[in-house]
Parts: structure tokens; C-alpha cells; sequence
């Protein structure tokens, strides 16, 4: 059996796997890097999937983090196409898809996560796309065409984005959702309403309050039995009901999981010279006093590169406070700390539904924002949140 030996071994080809070669490059110009990464693909950007490679204003090409060049140059053997399949925390070796064997000095997991499947009869139909990697988005882009119909399920963030990527390509858009409104864990109801009457001014139908029961092919389309005892007809599935962490190779090796990899501030899991960041870590918010997992690109970049550094031996604590931002049709937002629709909302709208600020609150002092097609603020409302602020505007 082949046996590899490298001082910094990284686990999964995405943005918190690649920002940590950075991270450690930093610090230490020498000793060795292995990635692996379950793709084929050269490690690229997520958002792009759902948001601009939709909208023409990006190419497939634009969407890669880094040329094979970079790779090269920071002395990175990237291993693609291969997939850690058993991890050995004590002899500190991890068994990959090739069946050869890499023994690491510091690891870094960062698998992120996989779409969750729908368990209802056809809900591991091949043909149905849980929306996720640059993979589905070349399948899906190649079938949406003027004219075919597509059934998009789930109204969060991958639901919402692919309904209006797809509708503006012209494909007739069905969602289908179990919540009241569109996007219910962040939007505040009026606000999720809105844009529900947005979506339904483009042509989108929207059934919500529902679920799929069951999925059936029907020639080269489905059918799609509903909660209600409606049948859908559609071209197309695109299910985007979130993922769940990716944690078997860690909780098989014995380190410390629950809804993610638990990591201390500096992100080493209970494995001291293993660490974790991404979709998969479970970490210190240390500005919010809480242990959250955070599922956005600027945590994977942020994170990923200070698990990087640690892992060189940097030794400092993770305090970003990562951000996340969507577009749907005319409205962008940009959002940092804890946004969550279940909390004291107050709100500052410019103009009504469109332009303005969210503030989310815990015992009237402002815990997350959400900033509606203004932009450039997100410093700003970190400072806010770190200061405890209250919140001043009249509402």
C-alpha cells in the first residue's frame, strides 16, 4: 500500500480547504501540502452556482479559486477525484478512495456538507438535482431552456436564488415549500410576503405550506404528488432543502461531533493537532458568546485560512464575524451576525420592502443586520453588533 507522509494534510478541495493553504503559507514557506478533494474540478466558488454564472455576468472559467499554477507554486500536491474514506486520529493517517494512505503531522477537515435527500417515494430519483456543485450546475444550465418547466423545492437561500435564476432564463418555475413565506428563518414575515408577490409578478407559481409526497418519472419529465392532493407535471426537479455537515470520517475516528465538528476558539477539534473549518465546524461565535455553524462563503474563506495559519502555529483566536449576502431579482442584501426571523425585528426602510435596514435584537440590544440593497455597510454593523448597540431608529 502507498504511503504518503506530508506536515499539513487538508481534507476537502473547497474555499475553507484552499484559504487554509494560504493560512499556512503564511507562516511556514516550506514543509509539505496534500489536498484532497472528492471532485474533479480545480477547487472553485460556490455562490456563482446559484447567482452570477445564472445572470451572464460570470464564466465558468471566472469561478475557479486558483490555476493549477498556484497550486504549483505553493508547493501543494492537489489530489482530485479522491475522497477520504477512513481517518485514524491516533496513528494520525487518513485512507483515501485510491486505497493509498497519507499520514499527516496537522489536518484540517473541511468536507463541508451534502445536499439532504428527500425521503418520499422517488426522492432518489438520479434525475432529480439537489442542487449543490459546479456539476449540477453544467446539467441543470444545459436543460434550462426557453419554455421547459422546472419544480424548484425548498424556499430558503439555494430555493429562492434558483427560482429567480431560472426564471429569468425563461423557465416556468413552480416552488413548493412547507413555510408561510419565502425565506421564514431570516425575512420577517412582511418582508418574506413581499417578496413572495415579487416572485408571483414574474410568473412564479408558489405553493407554499406544502410538501412533495412522492416523485414518479413520466416520460422525460416528473410528476410530482403534492401534500394538498395537487399532481405537478415538470421538465425539471431542483430541490434545495439544505445540507447536513459532513461528520461520518470524524465520528468514526473519535473526535468530538454533534451538529458539526466541535472546535475551540483557535479551531482545533478534540484531536489537538486536527482541525476543522467550513460548513463542518462547529465553533466559538466570539462575539456573539454563542457555538454556532455557519454555512456562508466568508466564513469558509475566513475560517479556512485561520485554521491555516493555527495550524502553522499562529495560535490565534477566530473572531470574524462572517457575513453572508443574496440577490433575488432586483433585491441584494447583505447580512452579518445572528440573523434569525424568530427574534425582536425592528426595521428602517428607505423605501418599503426594497431599501433599508433589518436589525435583529436580543433584549433590545442589536444581535444581527440585514442591509436591503445598501451596500458597503457591513463594517459598520459589526462595529454595531460589538458594541451591544440599541437600536435608535423610530419604528
Amino acid at each position: 500500500m502507498t504511503e504518503h507522509r506530508y506536515d499539513y494534510l487538508v481534507i476537502g478541495a473547497g474555499l475553507a480547504g484552499v484559504s487554509a493553504i494560504e493560512g499556512i503559507r503564511e507562516l511556514d514557506k516550506e514543509n509539505s501540502i496534500g489536498v484532497l478533494g472528492a471532485e474533479e474540478h480545480l477547487p472553485y466558488d460556490r455562490p456563482p452556482l446559484s447567482k452570477k454564472l445564472w445572470f451572464g455576468k460570470k464564466q465558468v472559467k471566472d469561478i475557479f479559486l486558483h490555476d493549477q499554477a498556484f497550486y504549483d507554486q505553493y508547493g501543494v500536491n492537489l489530489m482530485l477525484g479522491r475522497r477520504a474514506v477512513a481517518l485514524d486520529a491516533q496513528s494520525k493517517t487518513v485512507t483515501d478512495s485510491q486505497g493509498e494512505t497519507h499520514r499527516f503531522k496537522k489536518l484540517l477537515v473541511a468536507t463541508g456538507g451534502v445536499p439532504q435527500v428527500l425521503t418520499i417515494p422517488g426522492g432518489d430519483l438520479q434525475e432529480i438535482c439537489y442542487y449543490r456543485t459546479l456539476s449540477d450546475y453544467q446539467r441543470m444550465r444545459s436543460e434550462s431552456v426557453e419554455g421547459k418547466s422546472a419544480t424548484v423545492i425548498g424556499g430558503g437561500f439555494i430555493g429562492s436564488e434558483m427560482a429567480a435564476a431560472l426564471c429569468l432564463n425563461k423557465v416556468r418555475v413552480t416552488m413548493i415549500y412547507p413555510a408561510a413565506y419565502l425565506c421564514d428563518r431570516v425575512f420577517p414575515e412582511d418582508l418574506g410576503l413581499a417578496m413572495e408577490h415579487v416572485y408571483e409578478s414574474r410568473g412564479i407559481r408558489i405553493m407554499k405550506g406544502l410538501k412533495p409526497i412522492g416523485f414518479e418519472r413520466k416520460g422525460l419529465g416528473f410528476v410530482i404528488q403534492c401534500s394538498n392532493g395537487e399532481k405537478i407535471e415538470s421538465d425539471m426537479i431542483i430541490a434545495g432543502i439544505g445540507i447536513k455537515p459532513t461528520l461520518e470520517l470524524s465520528r468514526q475516528s473519535g473526535l468530538d461531533v454533534g451538529d458539526g465538528i466541535f472546535v475551540n476558539g483557535y479551531l482545533q477539534s478534540s484531536h489537538p493537532d486536527i482541525f476543522a473549518a467550513g460548513d463542518n465546524a462547529r465553533f466559538p461565535y466570539q462575539v456573539l458568546g454563542i457555538k454556532v455553524r455557519v454555512e456562508h462563503w466568508d466564513n469558509a474563506l475566513n475560517q479556512g485560512k485561520q485554521a491555516g495559519r493555527n495550524m502553522a502555529g499562529a495560535h490565534e483566536v477566530y473572531a470574524h464575524m462572517p457575513y453572508f449576502f443574496s440577490d433575488l431579482f432586483e433585491f441584494g442584501y447583505e447580512a452579518v451576525g445572528e440573523v434569525d426571523s424568530r427574534m425582536e425585528i425592528v426595521t428602517d426602510w428607505q423605501k418599503q420592502h426594497d431599501t433599508g435596514t433589518i436589525y435583529y435584537l436580543r433584549e433590545k440590544k442589536i444581535r444581527g443586520m440585514m442591509m436591503c440593497n445598501v451596500w458597503d455597510k457591513v463594517e459598520t454593523a459589526r462595529e454595531l453588533i460589538r458594541r451591544r448597540a440599541p437600536v435608535l431608529v423610530g419604528h
